[in-house]
């Protein structure tokens, strides 16, 4: 896979009904990078992911994972794939136990052959969870039902992660703790496309960041630039004043 790219999106479009939320957006991520996307609410953040991960049919335009197109593929593909979308608002089985939830989701064929390794994987990075492996889903607190949600990810042994806002609702300390861990999960060569509306919480982690505004990429920005975080602040909120 050397010089290819683990994900591009090129000039895509797509929507909902006859309506197009993305406008032509391309962006790429690199093997073992780390790539941030923000914007103001309702200009196509989610509908990005959702359409790199096929939830969403793309309109117009292309996708590529792993140097091979995925544009039209549908979801349990996508997933086979290994390229993996943990979606906002915790979608979990509330009558589940965490470990159940756990061994669940490693029902592909590739995931299924390293089950207790992945499992082990999770427990050493959420420690809560492995004390708490017993306990029903709709128990957990919302930090805990979002480190349960990565978890879910990571049981299917991603070749890539997708995550949609996964510090919404949290506490700082609850912050720090997610951001601990998706840096280790990212440092083991894992690429990662991190939708974020906390921008403290999104430049700890990530390489370069692209501006969503509109259903365009309004800009994009690479960590350590001359471009500072009080002027990533006064763009955000400049484009969020404009969107009103």
């Amino acid at each position: 896979m050397n010089g290819v790219d683990a994900l591009t999106v090129r000039d895509l479009r797509s929507g909902y009904g006859s309506y197009d939320i993305l406008q032509g957006v391309s962006l790429r991520v690199g093997q073992g990078e780390r790539v941030g996307v923000f914007g103001p609410n309702g200009h196509g953040k989610t509908t990005l992911l959702n359409t790199i991960s096929g939830i969403v049919r793309a309109g117009a335009g292309a996708i590529s994972f792993m140097g091979k197109d995925i544009t039209r593929a549908d979801a349990a593909t996508i997933v086979e794939r290994g390229l993996i979308h943990v979606p906002q608002a915790n979608l979990l089985f509330p009558a589940m136990e965490i470990q159940e939830t756990l061994e669940l989701a490693a029902y592909t064929r590739r995931a299924r052959e390293q089950r207790g390794a992945s499992l082990e994987r999770v427990y050493g990075l959420f420690p809560r969870l492995k004390e708490r492996r017993t306990q029903l889903c709709r128990t957990l607190s919302g930090g805990e039902r979002q480190m349960l949600a990565i978890g879910v990810g990571l049981m299917c042994r991603p070749n890539m992660l997708l995550l949609d806002e996964p510090t919404l609702g949290l506490s700082p300390k609850l912050k720090d703790e997610l951001a601990a861990a998706i840096d280790s999960i990212s440092r083991s060569g894992v690429p990662l496309l991190l939708v974020e509306q906390d921008i403290s919480f999104i430049l700890s982690l990530v390489d370069r960041m692209y501006l969503i505004d509109h259903g365009e990429v309004a800009q994009e920005i690479v960590r350590g630039s001359e471009i500072d975080h009080q002027e990533i602040m006064r763009m955000y909120f400049g484009t969020a004043q404009v969107a009103r």
